[in-house]
């Protein structure tokens, strides 16, 4: 099962096809009754840290099935189709269904894990700053604008010079912490939404059963499946442990579906085992 050679092979098979059009409504839904009427949605079903007070249950299912563009969709939906309508013609839909959605929570587990611990260093670092301002302790600015350094916030230049040379302006400070406490809400309040994770987890397993099936970048170049797949989880690992500051996309959930599932082909696929290479 080296390279793939499709027989009976349903272009569109019913689970990709239903999988696209429940993303497609929801997305709609998204655009349309939840920002033209201000409602909710991303709050109630977007993915949140566990110490958020946003987080529910049904958020490791649900924000597979949100989006946040049309290239987001466009992208997710179409890397489904190309590699999922392989395994679940492969597999059935009912196979392929479970694969899936496992898939997408164990992306959604890993990525809370590392988010968690994020959080957990952030937490700390703004509670200390707190604390310093509650008990007015010298150094509270000094650590208040090494607090916004470190993660980016953007403060005049004017406030900053000010701040600096008028250390114990206490009200000053406070409303330095006004916009220190506002970043920290909102990124313990950040919600994560797509199917990527369970789509790397398809990749990963077409890549695993047809290593040698030949994919064209950019529609031109062909690259067989299992260096492409590599390079890309490669990649994905690389940026996830880097950690960039700026970088929204949750490259952590992306690891996390490859590796989910690779570790559910290969467990499938035990007594019939081949060379990779």
């Amino acid at each position: 099962m080296n390279e793939f050679r499709p027989s009976r092979f349903e272009v569109l098979p019913v689970i990709i096809k239903n999988l696209v059009i429940i993303n497609s409504l929801c997305f709609l839904a998204q655009i349309t009754v939840g920002r033209q009427f201000n409602l909710p949605i991303d709050d109630l079903f977007a993915l949140h840290a566990w110490k958020s007070p946003l987080f529910k249950p049904w958020q490791l299912i649900t924000h597979l099935f949100m989006h946040q563009d049309w290239w987001h969709i466009f992208g997710n939906m179409f890397a489904l189709w190309m590699f999922g309508s392989v395994l679940e013609n492969l597999w059935t839909a009912p196979r392929f269904t479970m694969f899936y959605l496992s898939c997408g929570l164990g992306a959604a587990l890993l990525h809370l894990v590392f988010l968690n611990y994020e959080i957990g260093l952030l937490t700390n670092e703004y509670l200390n700053i707190v604390a310093m301002h509650a008990a007015n302790k010298p150094g509270e600015v000094a650590a208040m604008l090494s607090f916004a350094t470190t993660h980016d916030i953007k403060l005049s230049t004017e406030g900053v010079n000010y701040l600096m040379a008028n250390p114990e302006d206490h009200a000053s400070a406070g409303k330095l912490l006004e916009l220190l406490s506002d970043y920290y809400r909102m990124h313990l309040n950040t919600p994560t939404i797509g199917a990527s994770g369970a789509v790397f987890g398809v990749l990963a397993a077409f890549v695993y059963l047809f290593p040698n099936t030949y994919l064209y970048l950019y529609f031109f170049i062909p690259v067989k499946a299992k260096w492409a797949g590599l390079a890309y989880f490669s990649y994905e690992l690389f940026l996830a442990i880097q950690n960039s500051a700026g970088d929204n996309i949750a490259r952590w959930a992306h690891v996390g579906g490859a590796i989910v599932g690779l570790l559910i082909v290969f467990t499938w696929n035990k007594t019939n085992r081949k060379s990779f290479f």
